[in-house]
């Protein structure tokens, strides 16, 4: 099992965008390294996530960096004060580490977006139909892995039941609506769960129909999660392989439009909501 002190998702956006100050200003790491009173290794290994920082350094360097935006600072110096551990941590070392990101990244976003084009929104699905899609994994998951990803995927689910849950938006094509995952029954109860989420006040889900056609963003599945302030903004897509974050201002840019065209084409709430209980019906 890995050790603890393995970067975390958030620690490594702190690294980053302490080396994206930092080269902004043009200064070198040994510039940097001077400020702090250290090395230059020092330096490097905070900007990979792999070091900690105390809130007073962070402040240090944004001012060395001659960062003016005191948001974007008091925002990095709350993530380097935050030590606390998520309920993800009991699972660190038996899933997979982006599984780990991407729990951390729900938790922590003052608000989602998300597009669902073949599968149902990871913080939506049911122990049921999380089951499922596990099971068809090739190779097969060893039992204790296997139940381990299905209670992970479900509690998931923590970061929109809070008192203080982020405002969330779900587009599911109506493909990933259809799809038998879990067999009729499996599906009709996942249909069900997402209708009777679609009526909390803090979560829109949108269904884009098939009539709708093609449209941006069609071959993937994204998270648009949304920071303190706009530079700690974050894009998520799904890859065959491992999950992809992204944080280039031209990044947010084009996928923040992505998922703006597809809300335009989709279904309204109501009217998806309709739809989604038509689809369980004829189940």
């Amino acid at each position: 099992m890995p050790p603890r002190s393995s970067p975390t998702a958030r620690q490594q956006r702190l690294g980053v965008e302490l080396r994206k100050l930092r080269e902004a200003a043009g200064l070198s790491t040994e510039q940097a390294a001077a400020v702090l009173a250290t090395n230059r290794t020092v330096i490097t290994s905070t900007e990979a996530g792999r070091h900690g920082i105390s809130p007073e350094r962070v402040r240090r360097l944004a001012c060395s960096y001659e960062c003016t935006d005191a948001e974007r600072v008091e925002a990095l110096a709350r993530m380097a004060s935050d030590r606390s551990k998520g309920w993800w941590e009991e699972f660190r070392g038996i899933v997979p580490p982006t599984f780990q990101d991407v729990a951390e990244l729900e938790w922590f976003a003052k608000s989602l977006r998300m597009s669902n084009v073949t599968h149902v929104p990871g913080l939506l699905q049911t122990e049921s139909f999380a089951r499922a899609l596990f099971a068809a994994a090739i190779p097969a998951l060893p039992a204790d892995e296997f139940e381990a990803r299905v209670a992970h995927r479900v509690q998931r689910r923590r970061a929109l039941d809070r008192p203080d849950a982020p405002p969330f938006v779900a587009v599911i094509h109506e493909a990933a609506l259809r799809m038998e995952v879990g067999g009729p029954k499996g599906l009709r109860e996942q249909l069900r769960h997402i209708a009777q989420m679609s009526e909390r006040d803090n979560i829109i889900v949108q269904v884009i129909p098939f009539s709708a056609g093609v449209f941006p963003g069609s071959g993937q599945s994204m998270v648009y999660a949304e920071g303190e302030v706009p530079s700690l903004d974050v894009v998520q897509l799904d890859r065959t392989t491992a999950a992809e974050f992204l944080h280039l201002e031209a990044q947010l840019r084009k996928f923040a439009l992505h998922l703006d065209q597809m809300q335009r084409i989709a279904l309204s709430p109501d009217r998806s909501r309709d739809l989604i209980h038509s689809i369980a019906q004829q189940l």
